[in-house]
């Protein structure tokens, strides 16, 4: 990326970034790290707590899942932040399992945090961005996505839809200028691993379960995710739109 011995990123520094499940994993790593390019960031959470950055870092809380409030937070964000000019959508939802021991109650939550809370926020951020003919929208998705897991039937279809949304949303904005892309992590060290699994589990992988490790022999960090997603938000990529970039060590092509 366009980065000086000043930390300047083109396209990044000096804009106003908002960013969703900002508290903690990837989320906060992609918080930390637009802000160390010299964003300000307005973080979106449940309970986002006091920013470690508060010359660069603006907390808001916020439920994707009440369309009201995600109108407003975007609102308050542009009168006390400034226009948006970077959307990241990272406020996801694990619930995993045979999908016949899923209840209502984890499949409504699977989709309205990690599909409708995604589509939310692009809803409100889009028409501004269009206005200003300006705007780049990264969304986190998951490997899952693409490629079949055990257990995660649900969760998979929710990620799924966040990437064909995406694609379709870049294809409609893309008159104005607008990119939109998704990244799809696998493994990554945050809590939601964790619950799912462990991470030399992860990389061995499991015959059993259909799943033959990560060639890289590693699970990412969330920094890794991050990296990934100030590239696309940045001005070197500004020629890339309607783009998934999977970031799994090789999991995805193994099964």
């Amino acid at each position: 990326m366009t980065i000086s011995s000043g930390g300047h990123v083109t396209g990044v520094t000096g804009r106003v970034a908002l960013v969703t499940g900002a508290s903690r994993g990837i989320g906060a790593a992609v918080r930390d790290r637009l802000a160390a390019a010299g964003t300000l960031v307005g973080a979106l959470d449940l309970d986002i707590g006091e920013p470690q950055d508060p010359a660069q870092v603006a907390a808001f809380t916020c439920d994707v899942r009440d369309p009201e409030a995600v109108e407003a937070a975007v609102r308050l964000v542009e009168q006390e932040l400034g226009p948006i000019a970077i959307a990241v959508n990272v406020a996801g939802v694990l619930r995993h399992g045979p999908l016949a021991q899923l209840g209502e109650d984890d499949l409504r939550e699977l989709f309205e945090v990690n599909a409708l809370g995604v589509i939310r926020i692009c809803r409100a951020v889009a028409g501004p961005m269009v206005r200003r003919r300006q705007g780049a929208i990264v969304n986190v998705a998951s490997n899952a996505g693409h490629v079949p897991r055990v257990g995660l039937a649900a969760y998979g279809a929710s990620k799924a839809a966040v990437i064909a949304f995406t694609r379709h949303l870049a294809l409609e904005l893309a008159h104005a200028g607008i990119r939109c892309n998704s990244v799809s992590p696998g493994s990554t060290d945050t809590a939601m691993l964790s619950a799912l699994t462990s991470a030399d589990r992860a990389i061995a992988g499991d015959a059993g379960r259909f799943r033959l490790g990560i060639p890289l022999g590693r699970v990412a960090q969330p920094a890794d995710i991050a990296e990934a997603v100030l590239w696309l938000a940045s001005e070197r990529a500004r020629h890339v739109t309607m783009q998934d970039l999977v970031i799994d060590g090789g999991a995805g092509l193994t099964g």
